[in-house]
């Protein structure tokens, strides 16, 4: 077995072949620019290293000793800049293998068209040529759609399905790829360190079937037992497409945009490159992968804090978006962290909101009208919170003292709603975050969202500023400091 480093570790296809490669039997080093976040997933026998692909100093500790890396890096989140930026970090990355020795690098990448190709997939084929102009062995997987929870593809689907009854629809939804299952591709990426290959290798891998993306849709629907009308149009281009699903879809439009421009293309399996003549694998179908990835989200554990896509904080309901829509408010404060947490952890109940408290109150009684609990239940206790605790119309789901409260919404809501907030020391004082996070279900749970975010927007900035200011109150007054003093 290899000493292997996953590079992209916290990403969507790593998080998922870590635990994997474990139970190969191979010693694995997760390596992403936040470790912390890693060492949270609670993987054991995991070691966690921060690395940063654009910072070529923080390479050298993370490449110590290793012989199989992972590139799983791709920066398409980053914003238009991102192909600049996958380019930096793959020469980054391949000269810091280069320099500790590394046998073999494995690359995954995506589909390429025979013609022309946009932006996104331009930039994942020059990042496996940029790995490929080194001294390693790079062996690069092109692979089609992959198709699990939080697969930024499979939620454009999902969240199509559920929330449109009915989609006029671009000429892209009739271009063909070839959908893979999550599990599938894993067993793919689990294998090839098990295959002898010399020199630097491209392979395909896709799924047994060559769809068109109006039969993702309409497969997926059928999967969970929805009927779904189609009528595509000329007119909608990719770009006119991207901005359409930022409305109705809770993908993140910085992710939604470049997938999108790249979804022209007809995506297969380059017949002489398909790896499924070396490794033989029993594929499943795309209505087989949908229907496993929808039983998989239950199996998932109940995270110690939100993280995106969390089938708890989501209310164990798969037609809740993964992807949520939210605010996020930070202040700087001069109160050390222990008397913020005091004030944080008070709030609720008889010590109220801090900030806009009529409108609090008004919601519970909304809520109240349409079934609710409203605010009728309180709080257990004045100071203290433990997890499982009511306070109004949410639930502690978690807690960890003088460093993080989350709170999970139990008022009558279209989809799923999760308040955090995160006390950060800092010299002179702390950081006050408050983050609020809204997972739409339906067309309902959009409407929700954009009817009420001028008022969430300015409630949660209140509220920060509420919360510095109780918790200066609560300094004493010699220790107080006028900005700009001495």
């Amino acid at each position: 077995m290899a000493r292997v480093l996953v590079l992209g570790a916290s990403g969507y296809v790593g998080s998922h072949l870590i635990p994997r490669l474990v139970e190969r039997g191979h010693e694995v080093r997760a390596a992403g620019r936040r470790p912390e976040a890693l060492a949270a997933r609670g993987w054991e026998g995991v070691e966690t290293v921060r690395a940063d692909a654009l910072d070529p100093e923080s390479l050298s500790q993370a490449f110590e000793g290793v012989e199989l890396v992972y590139y799983l890096i791709h920066s398409m989140a980053s914003g238009k800049d991102f192909p600049e930026l996958d380019r930096r970090a793959a020469t980054h990355v391949r000269d810091a293998a280069a320099r500790a020795g590394v046998g073999r690098v494995i690359y995954l990448g995506g589909l390429q068209p025979r013609e022309a190709a946009s932006p996104h997939l331009d930039s994942r084929r020059e990042t496996g040529e940029v790995l490929r102009a080194g001294s390693v062995p790079v062996t690069e997987i092109r692979a089609g759609i992959v198709v699990g929870a939080g697969s930024a593809a499979f939620e454009v689907i999902r969240d199509l399905v559920y929330h449109l009854p009915a989609m006029v629809t671009p000429r892209w939804v009739d271009s063909r790829t070839q959908p893979i299952a999550l599990d599938d591709l894993i067993e793919y990426l689990l294998r090839l360190p098990e295959t002898e290959e010399s020199g630097s290798r491209i392979h395909d891998v896709g799924g047994p079937e060559a769809l068109r993306y109006r039969d993702m849709l309409t497969g997926f629907a059928r999967v969970i037992g929805k009927r779904l009308l189609i009528v595509p149009v000329p007119v909608l281009t990719p770009r006119l497409s991207s901005y359409w699903l930022n409305l109705v879809t809770a993908v993140p439009s910085s992710v939604a945009r470049p997938l999108i421009d790249g979804l022209r293309h007809d995506l297969v399996i380059d017949p002489e490159a398909d790896l499924a003549d070396s490794i033989p694998l029993p594929l499943r179908t795309y209505e087989e992968a949908v229907r496993l990835a929808l039983e998989a989200e239950h199996d998932t554990e109940v995270p110690a804090r939100w993280t995106e896509g969390s089938f708890a904080m989501r209310d164990y309901r798969s037609d809740v978006s993964f992807y949520s829509r939210g605010e996020r408010v930070e202040r700087a404060c001069e109160a050390d962290s222990e008397t913020v947490w005091d004030v944080v952890s008070s709030i609720g109940g008889t010590n109220g909101w801090y900030y806009a408290n009529p409108l609090w109150n008004l919601r519970g009684i909304l809520d109240r009208m349409v079934g609710g609990v409203g605010r009728r239940r309180g709080r257990r206790h004045p100071t203290e919170l433990r997890v499982g605790d009511t306070l109004d119309f949410w639930r502690v789901v978690a807690v960890e003292p003088g460093r993080r409260l989350t709170l999970l919404a139990e008022m009558r809501l279209p989809g799923t709603a999760v308040l955090e907030f995160d006390v950060l020391p800092e010299a002179g004082g702390s950081r006050i975050v408050t983050s609020a996070h809204f997972h739409p279900a339906g067309v309902l749970g959009l409407l929700y969202w954009y009817a009420l975010w001028p008022i969430h927007k300015r409630i949660f900035a209140g509220l920060a500023d509420a919360l510095v200011k109780r918790s200066l109150s609560r300094m004493p007054a010699q220790a107080r400091v006028a900005p700009g003093s001495s």
